[in-house]
């Protein structure tokens, strides 16, 4: 009998804690057995660990959202005053080649920069669970249309073909057609693969991005003819800031693709490359049919 009510109490402290309920002073220690003293006493240290917690989230949270607010101001203005530096420069008449590089070159280490902190933003939020990604059932093929077709001014300035082959449905034109999915955070992802397969090929390649429908996921494909992946690199390429030694002269901060796993990794789906070292690389995002 005093077993079973020992059992019960444990339980019902278990209860407490799972429902983020337990409190400490609902249980007197004179009457509890030392099994139940222990249980107490690790749930009231688990609960003030999940109290921490909490807090920490909180504060990192209000972290975030003042870097991103501070930054603001700060980056448009940079911009700002470079497009009107550069509008000074080209009324007069002594500007030289070099004062138009610097310029240049000012925009385009302004623009890293922003990109950077963006990137940075987005990454801290997700890995906090700040934002929260929030599949829904949605159409795929509209939605790949629609970010193919936003890159295509990036894939025209590298004179880059960039494909979308959306015929793919089967013979059963219901199959495969929606999946379950953040179109936002998504679009993020699909624009980085994306951006990432124009930033790597050569000047007149093709980039080419498809559908494939799976029993459980819908496979979206992008396909490109630049350096390609080692091997040895298939894991790496997905980890913070990491970027090879063969694109080290490219753009980039290393965040792209570890961006795009986590987002798919928080709907139940995931991402995986194909590539031979050389001969282009292909990245495909499986999205869950739900």
């Amino acid at each position: 009998m005093f077993e079973n009510k020992m059992i019960d109490r444990i339980e019902k402290m278990l209860d407490s804690a799972m429902n983020g309920e337990f409190r400490e002073s609902d249980y007197d220690e004179s009457k509890l057995s030392r099994l139940e003293t222990k249980w107490k006493k690790y749930l009231t240290t688990s609960q003030m660990a999940k109290n921490q917690l909490d807090a920490t989230k909180k504060n990192l949270e209000s972290l975030i959202s003042d870097i991103s607010h501070q930054t603001k101001t700060p980056m448009s203005n940079l911009k700002l005053y470079s497009e009107l530096l550069s509008e000074r420069l080209d009324s007069r008449e002594d500007t030289t080649d070099d004062d138009r590089k610097l310029i240049v070159e000012l925009r385009s280490q302004t623009d890293k920069l922003d990109f950077l902190i963006n990137s940075l933003t987005k990454m801290s939020r997700l890995e906090s669970n700040i934002i929260e990604v929030k599949p829904v059932n949605a159409e795929v093929v509209s939605f790949v249309q629609a970010v193919v077709d936003s890159m295509k001014v990036r894939a025209e300035i590298k004179n880059i073909t960039l494909f979308f082959n959306g015929d793919y449905l089967s013979v059963d034109k219901d199959f495969g057609k929606s999946a379950c999915f953040d179109p936002k955070w998504t679009r993020e992802a699909l624009s980085n693969l994306i951006d990432n397969a124009i930033k790597y090929s050569p000047d007149g390649s093709t980039v080419t991005v498809s559908i494939i429908p799976y029993e459980m996921y819908v496979a979206v494909s992008v396909k490109d003819e630049g350096v390609g992946v080692k091997e040895e690199e298939y894991t790496r390429i997905f980890d913070r800031f990491y970027r090879s030694d063969m694109v080290s002269d490219k753009e980039g901060v290393g965040l792209g693709l570890y961006l795009a796993r986590e987002i798919l990794q928080k709907e139940n789906g995931y991402i995986k490359v194909k590539s031979e070292h050389g001969k282009g690389s292909e990245f495909i995002m499986y999205l869950w049919r739900g």
